[in-house]
């Protein structure tokens, strides 16, 4: 049987080096986060585990890219 990743998506966390993130995905593997400061990172799960530290914010509000403006006809 299967052991259950450590953190679901949605996941809250904090690393030591990139700050607070995301979980985007975690296998048995892997975990992948989006960090709001250096964008998403993949990691090998037994490496990084012992950095992570769960947290308890609230996700932040996805940013939208910027509009473009129209053009004004004349």
């Amino acid at each position: 049987m299967a052991n259950k990743p450590p953190f679901n998506a949605g996941a809250q966390v904090e690393h030591p080096k990139f700050g607070l993130g995301s979980v985007t995905g975690c296998t048995e593997e892997h975990i992948s986060i989006k960090f709001d400061d250096h964008g998403e990172k993949k990691f090998v799960l037994q490496i990084v585990l012992p950095n992570l530290k769960k947290s308890d914010r609230q996700p932040p509000a996805e940013k939208r890219g910027a509009r473009k403006k129209k053009a004004a006809t004349t």
